[in-house]
């Protein structure tokens, strides 16, 4: 390797140099790449099927990618779907024809973050994945059902990565210091320093790598074993798994609207804080603390209504982080107050009964009557004006209904 080259590579970040090659080197995930799994053995024998890994930032979906790919002896072609487009994915299925026939050999495409391509991305892919031109290996954060084309995900099987374990992220650190070690790049790292980066990295390896890196370059400068002062110093804030447009930012509000509904003034106020801290606008927050002040709390407390709208208003005028209270506030009183589904329901029914009958005639009586040929037809005959007459008896609803009661 020339000059230039080796100090390149020397600049990857710690995570690409010393990724695993082997499974042996490969760290957590047991349910699906331990002993006697399924996909072990399809990597040992060398005959993956099309597949798609799905688990959040630094689970491992990049690694098992590369380990398949020093693994097998079928042609490995990476695309990041962030990168690539359409005009890329036809030169790869081009070639992976040609070595097919000429060649007899197979072609594992890896496609990071799939879910980044459209639709008209994804069918371009299927073709090749249906007729075996190539085997898919898609890596997504985000959930298939959703983000990736419904025929590609029934053709390939699904793994479910799951968020790394302080546990498991501490035994990859612990891995990687040995590496460093027999490398000659020893690092000089307290144990509870070790448990702090994992405490903070939130089940990413790939961030635990990346504060390790930057604390081993630290300590370079001072020559002083690695301490947890140290990392907390480097690492300023903890990485908060949110994402904004994500599968995840459908969990934390929907945890946050059950624990609304379920008294739970404690969890809601943490799920509001996840919200917040990850970024959410504060503004999409507080309308579904309207919308729950209404469908949830409904007639039980009207209070609640007008609280919430007050709420709205101050995130829209003074913004965040001022408006964190307000809404911390609003999300304590919803959780504590009582509750009524009420006018929620009773909007359902009606909802089914249009569903149900059509646009049903609104009764002669009540039409409004504005010329002289309306009142000639009939229209506003014989209605009953409430504030100076009875109208106790009077039909509002159409007749096929005129009975029917919603709560």
């Amino acid at each position: 390797m020339n000059k230039s080259i080796k100090k390149f590579a020397n600049k990857q970040p710690l995570a690409d140099r010393l990724r695993p090659k082997i499974l042996g080197d490969f760290f957590g995930q047991e349910k699906i790449i331990g002993r006697n799994t399924f996909l072990k053995r399809a990597i040992m024998s060398d005959s993956v099927p099309s597949m798609i890994l799905w688990g959040p930032p630094g689970s491992g979906k990049t690694t098992l990618a590369h380990i398949i790919a020093h693994k097998t002896k079928a042609d490995f072609v990476q695309l990041s779907a962030v990168a690539s487009g359409k005009k890329d994915l036809v030169e790869v299925v081009s070639k992976a024809r040609t070595r097919s026939e000429q060649e007899n050999k197979k072609t594992i495409l890896f496609i990071d973050e799939i879910h980044r391509w459209n639709k008209a991305q994804q069918d371009a892919l299927l073709p090749s994945v249906e007729r075996g031109i190539v085997t898919l290996i898609g890596a997504t954060t985000e959930n298939p059902s959703f983000e990736v084309n419904s025929a590609l995900v029934s053709r390939a099987r699904v793994f479910v990565l799951k968020k790394l374990s302080n546990i498991e992220i501490a035994g990859i650190l612990r891995k990687i210091l040995i590496k460093l070690e027999k490398a000659g790049e020893k690092a000089r790292i307290k144990k509870e320093a070790i448990a702090t980066i994992a405490d903070f990295s939130n089940g990413d390896a790939r961030m635990a790598l990346n504060t390790l890196e930057a604390c081993i370059e630290s300590s370079k400068k001072t020559k002083k074993e690695i301490t947890k002062t140290d990392i907390k110093e480097v690492l300023q804030k903890t990485h908060i798994l949110y994402d904004k447009n994500g599968e995840e930012h459908y969990n934390i509000i929907s945890a946050l609207h059950k624990s609304l509904r379920g008294g739970d003034a404690h969890a809601s106020v943490y799920w509001l804080a996840r919200m917040l801290e990850g970024g959410e606008d504060p503004v999409y927050i507080a309308r579904r603390l309207v919308r729950f002040a209404a469908e949830d709390v409904g007639l039980a407390d009207n209070h609640a209504l007008i609280l919430s709208n007050a709420v709205f208003d101050a995130c829209k005028k003074i913004g965040y982080p001022e408006c964190n209270v307000h809404l911390s506030q609003c999300v304590i009183y919803l959780a504590k107050t009582k509750k009524s589904i009420l006018a929620y329901d009773a909007y359902k029914e009606a909802k089914k009964d249009i569903e149900r009958h059509g646009n049903l005639d609104v009764p002669l009586q009540i039409r409004n009557a504005p010329t002289g040929l309306m009142k000639n037809l009939g229209y506003g005959k014989g209605y009953k004006y409430t504030p100076k007459e009875d109208s106790s008896e009077q039909q509002y609803l159409p007749d096929k209904l005129k009975d029917k009661r919603y709560f």
